[in-house]
Parts: C-alpha cells; structure tokens; sequence
C-alpha cells in the first residue's frame, strides 16, 4: 500500500476508533458484565445455563473466567445473545495511531541520531541544538515516510 493511502487509512480508522474513547473510562463491575446485566434481568444461574445448553455448574466458572480473562470470544458471544446483549470487542489507543506512529519514529531517530552524534562529536563536528532539532525533525519526517517496515524492529 502506498504512504498516501496508508497515511489516510490510519486517519480513517482514528476517526473511527476516536468513538469509543469515552468507552476506556467505563469500568467492568466487580463481578463482571455477565454477572451484573444476569442479575439487573432478574435471571438466576439455571435459567442462564438452559438458555446456553450447559450445566448450572457452569455459569459460576464462567463468570469467573470472564473476570480473569480466560473466557473465549466466541462464550463470550453465545452468552451476550442469550442476555439480549450486543457483545463489544475492540481497542482503545491511548493516543492516535498517527501520534504512535510519530512518537515511534521519534525514538528510532533519536537511537539513530545518538549513533552518529557520537561520530560527529570525535571528529569535531558536533552540531548546535538548533541544528539537532532540525535533524531529527527531517529524520523523523524520513522514518515515517519511507521506512515503516523497520519502524518497529526492537
């Protein structure tokens, strides 16, 4: 994919994932989200288990693996449908994908840019702040455009 369509995917899917931002801030009950809206139905653990097909042993275990995070996606699904609920699975970034994007690369430049000030430094050549920030702002604006594949080797 090209820099300009994949410069304006990531636009896309920040935009669209700016929506659930808000949703980072909702805590998970104490006793888990099957738990609570089990509960807040009024629908106890047998009644659950038959709408689901399994035991009555099995509710208790898999409200705790939901707290534990040891159910599947797939459970978790199946018992979102037989609690009339829309199971919502995705990430929040914690900043933009572009801001990542940007912050990466800043990292990488300033690896790169410790490597050659070194050099530069035992010949002589050392350059002013002024001169640093300027490199490192074309090197960063380099990495981004045109080297994304090494943009997140360790």
């Amino acid at each position: 994919m090209k820099m300009k369509q994949k410069k304006w995917v990531q636009e896309q899917l920040d935009e669209t994932l700016k929506q659930f931002s808000t949703l980072a801030a909702v805590n998970r009950p104490l006793k888990g989200w099957i738990r609570a809206i089990r509960d807040a139905l009024g629908m106890n653990n047998r009644q659950l288990a038959q709408r689901l097909g399994v035991s009555n042993s099995r509710i208790p275990r898999i409200e705790k693996d939901e707290i534990t995070g040891g159910l599947t996606l797939k459970t978790m699904n199946r018992v979102a449908d037989e609690l009339d609920c829309i199971f919502v699975y995705g990430f929040v970034p914690r900043t933009s994908l572009q801001e990542t994007i940007r912050n990466q690369a800043v990292s990488v430049a300033k690896k790169r840019m410790k490597k050659l000030m070194h050099t530069m430094e035992l010949e002589d050549q050392g350059l002013s702040s002024n001169e640093n920030k300027k490199v490192l702002d074309s090197l960063v604006e380099e990495i981004i455009n045109s080297s994304p594949a090494t943009l997140w080797e360790i």
